[in-house]
């Protein structure tokens, strides 16, 4: 009797490679002045691409974090156990730089290298890098308190993982969270009630009830609060400089679509104590430094996602038949993967764009295009997973594929630090407020003008869209589309490889594009389009 269970035209796993031999990725690090970093982002792009990491990052998933709220004996604790390789990817990250290192690097570039450090190892698994990407974003905006960014920063841009309660100033490496929303009002923040007393020496105590605090096992939060001069910030430690538990109890883990890995909390201020964080009534200011930073890594992330989609989905045409050919090689599967390759290298491009703005202090720049490209990138990373994990068939439906992780995964970037809607809404509100953001943003599209006739023609059409505001705050999400189109188009024709830039213009800007990805028009060279993410996963 012949075998029922010989296993034939199976796909290898994709592991062994470097996740950083990617053209594009070393292509736009250079082109941002950080290619300085090319041999340690090749070497966690190593690591990233070994079954080890993998390993890491599927058990961080498959065992999510626990709530201990209080002892044996009733004591009140407020922790949270995680995962043995749940602290080897932050080992990792940390170790890296991806924390808040760029903060204090002296060289040109460095947060280009740290955006590229991220986009590698968040390919490994996504949720660990919420405390990282906190931790970032917290120090920019501590610098408004002199006295404690002097006693914290050194430890929060430390690249040492120092897990564990204890009095922040006794550590060898800090990790900071936000807390920011609350049940009754979500992204309107104003309509926050929790309150901050002042107690003297500084000191605020502070009351109330957290709805999403990012990474509660944190050593410090940023928060908001009601103090007598209006929303104000401030930083609230976990143990206070006496060393005794400052009252900050957790109330319970969020149970989340995706994100498993990362514990996000629901708590309660019960008089913690907290110091201010700029001035009082300037809350929003001061913290928005925080939740810009942040949307950059949200973007960091979807473009993390969409590239580790691409690769395992070129990667299972290339070794899977199907009617007697290699799937790659088939013209429908073609046009599919040309289109993800396409929307992902996109992505990469002014994400790499933004972090260089960063590094450089484009302030007008990145105050708009950081707006417009945190909506279009995050908004279009699930639809790019759907997609990347049917390229697998039924096994991408398997959770053993890793392609469900993504599925799940790619909807939060766009929640988190504002909505679709509230990305949207701020982008128009930057444009109000700071004409100059406008004149930047045109001036940097335009450094493509001539390069290509759909391009120009899509920024002349944008031009006019812009100077019409009636109904405009109905039409955002119309006009912010246009406005990261027309963004990344115009980066690909100047940078990117020429097949992908002709197929986005033809199909983002040219209007000859079918509503579901795959539907690249003919003439496109989705063979050279697809051979270039090929590379370096062979």
């Amino acid at each position: 009797m012949p075998p029922t269970h010989e296993v034939t035209n199976q796909v290898p796993p994709l592991t062994g490679h470097d996740v950083a031999a990617h053209p594009s990725l070393i292509k736009c690090l250079r082109r941002e002045g950080a290619g300085w970093a090319e041999p340690e982002l090749h070497e966690l792009g190593r690591l990233a691409g070994s079954a080890q990491a993998q390993e890491w990052g599927r058990g961080a998933n498959a065992n999510p974090p626990a709530l201990r709220t209080h002892d044996r004996y009733g004591n009140r604790i407020d922790e949270v156990d995680f995962h043995p390789y749940w602290h080897e990817l932050m080992t990792v990250g940390v170790e890296h730089g991806l924390q808040g290192a760029a903060w204090r690097e002296e060289r040109s570039g460095a947060h280009v290298a740290r955006a590229a450090k991220f986009f590698v190892w968040s390919q490994v698994e996504a949720g660990h890098t919420c405390p990282l990407a906190m931790t970032y974003a917290a120090i920019p905006a501590l610098r408004h308190n002199k006295e404690l960014a002097d006693r914290y920063e050194p430890l929060l841009a430390a690249k040492i993982y120092d897990y564990g309660l204890r009095e922040p100033g006794t550590k060898r490496g800090l990790i900071a969270g936000m807390s920011m929303t609350e049940k009754q009002g979500g992204s309107d923040v104003r309509a926050n009630t929790t309150t901050a007393t002042p107690g003297g020496n500084g000191e605020y105590v502070i009351r109330g009830h957290k709805w999403f605090t990012s990474a509660p096992m944190s050593d410090m939060f940023l928060t908001l609060a009601q103090a007598p001069g209006g929303l104000s910030c401030f930083l609230l430690p976990r143990i206070l400089p006496d060393g005794a538990r400052n009252r900050i109890h957790l109330q319970r883990l969020k149970d989340k679509l995706g994100n498993k890995s990362n514990a996000s909390a629901e708590l309660e201020y019960d008089d913690a104590v907290g110091w201010l964080v700029g001035e009082e009534g300037r809350g929003v200011p001061t913290i928005i430094e925080m939740v810009n930073n942040t949307r950059l890594d949200c973007v960091i992330g979807s473009a993390a996602l969409m590239r580790a989609g691409v690769a395992q989905a070129v990667h299972h045409a290339s070794h899977r038949t199907a009617f007697g050919r290699l799937l790659v090689d088939q013209p429908l599967m073609s046009n599919v993967l040309a289109d993800l390759v396409v929307e992902s290298e996109a992505a990469l491009a002014v994400m790499f764009r933004l972090a260089g703005a960063t590094d450089r202090d484009e302030t007008a720049f990145r105050r708009l295009a950081l707006a417009v490209t945190k909506y279009w990138v995050c908004k279009r990373a699930p639809m790019h997973a759907a997609e990347a994990l049917e390229c697998l068939g039924g096994n991408g439906y398997v959770e053993e594929s890793g392609m469900p992780l993504l599925y799940r995964e790619a909807p939060l970037p766009s929640i988190w630090e504002g909505s679709g809607n509230v990305a949207a809404l701020d982008a128009l509100r930057a444009m109000g407020r700071q004409p100059e953001s406008v004149q930047a943003y045109f001036a940097e599209v335009e450094l493509a003008a001539g390069a290509d006739a759909r391009l120009d023609r899509s920024v002349e059409l944008l031009r006019k869209e812009l100077s019409d505001l009636d109904n405009i705050e109905f039409r955002a999400r119309r006009v912010v589309e246009q406005m990261a189109l027309v963004l990344q188009g115009s980066l690909l024709v100047r940078h990117g490889d020429p097949a992908v830039a002709d197929a986005f213009c033809a199909s983002r800007l040219g209007e000859d594009w079918g509503i579901a990805l795959g539907t690249l028009p003919s003439g496109v060279d989705s063979r050279a389009i697809v051979t270039s993410a090929w590379t370096g996963l062979r």
